[in-house]
């Protein structure tokens, strides 16, 4: 009876020792801000005191501006290949939103869906544009389309990528809503939503969950290289994200859109094999906004404009007006051909 007893707790003590290994294996620390700005920062970069703030902006180009509006666990560096292209015609701009990348947490935590639309116009303010289109991918797409809800006078165009926010046939109980969050499918959120597993994120981070991912955003997972999973892996270990992502995908804050407002040019641009959000909301939004725009592209993810950037890019330059030919590089100009309807 002894043996096969001390048999079971060497057995035993050979699990929790294998337990504990990896654990102490994938233990990372919080990375300095100061490292980061060196690594991520370039001379198109800014920090903006945006009240309570200090967020990573940054601006390219001239021309008619646009704002475009990162997605969840992302960053501005999503938009590089639209930016790099965009910005021959008009001014980018983008940012960091609070929680993510060089940004950082918000101490009073202004993680919903309100408090970053409010963030990006006072971004616009202080910037002094008054009018400009705005594009956004993901959560950034429920940014965008809030913002154009609340202040459609100011919102030359509206670009929902991939988007979060589609309305749904019947309201959801007051207890699901709760726990929804903007991209409920993938794997990394069902993990931050789990009580069990969410803390152990604070500290231990496994890459290859940023790998897996990854793997799930995109449609062509040989896209995927080395340099992006690090990027998303060390900016959000950037000094309080960790902290920051947990605050905001298990508090849930509601947030009203009013289609009925939306009297802006509207482009709806989809990835049609995406697992985060379904295609089948494009048609959501179609229903609501029916002079809208819609653009699907095949064999294409959750984020298009960085897995296709030459088709998307080249798609919405064509919604606002410039027209890709041999002189594309060449010649830029300054003002869309995009013009408000104005309804009665």
């Amino acid at each position: 009876m002894r043996k096969p007893l001390l048999t079971f707790l060497k057995v035993i003590g050979v699990i929790f020792a294998i337990l504990l290994l990896i654990v102490i294996v994938s233990y990372r620390p919080d990375i300095s801000l100061d490292r980061l700005i060196s690594k991520y920062t370039d001379e198109n970069s800014y920090f903006l005191k945006v009240g309570e703030e200090n967020v990573h902006v940054r601006v390219k180009g001239r021309g008619e501006p646009i704002f475009l509006i990162h997605g969840s666990f992302s960053s501005l560096h999503t938009w590089e290949p639209w930016e790099k292209e965009l910005s021959n015609f008009f001014n980018t701009i983008s940012m960091d939103l609070p929680g993510h990348g060089l940004t950082g947490p918000s101490k009073s935590k202004a993680y919903g869906i309100e408090d970053y639309a409010a963030l990006v116009f006072e971004i616009a303010d202080q910037l002094n544009l008054k009018e400009f289109h705005v594009a956004g991918n993901s959560m950034g797409g429920a940014v965008a389309l809030k913002m154009a809800t609340d202040q459609p006078e100011r919102i030359l165009s509206l670009n929902l990528i991939d988007a979060s926010g589609a309305p749904r046939e019947q309201r959801l109980s007051e207890e699901i809503e709760k726990k929804k969050t903007y991209d409920s499918g993938a794997t990394i959120f069902k993990i931050a939503r789990n009580p069990f597993f969410n803390n152990f994120l604070l500290k231990f981070t496994p890459k290859k969950i940023f790998e897996k991912t990854l793997e799930e955003v995109f449609y062509d997972p040989s896209k995927v290289d080395k340099a992006m999973v690090n990027r998303y892996y060390e900016l959000l270990r950037r000094e309080g994200n960790r902290k920051a992502t947990l605050d905001r995908l298990t508090t849930y804050k509601p947030y009203e859109v009013d289609f009925a407002r939306l009297n802006m040019p509207v482009l709806i641009m989809w990835g049609e094999n995406d697992q985060w959000i379904s295609v089948a909301n494009a048609q959501k939004f179609k229903e609501v906004i029916p002079e809208a725009k819609v653009k699907i592209f095949e064999k294409t993810g959750h984020v298009p404009m960085e897995e296709r950037p030459t088709e998307t890019v080249t798609e919405y330059l064509a919604f606002l007006g410039i027209q890709v030919d041999l002189d594309y590089f060449s010649s830029p100009k300054f003002l869309s051909h995009v013009h408000r309807v104005h309804h009665p």
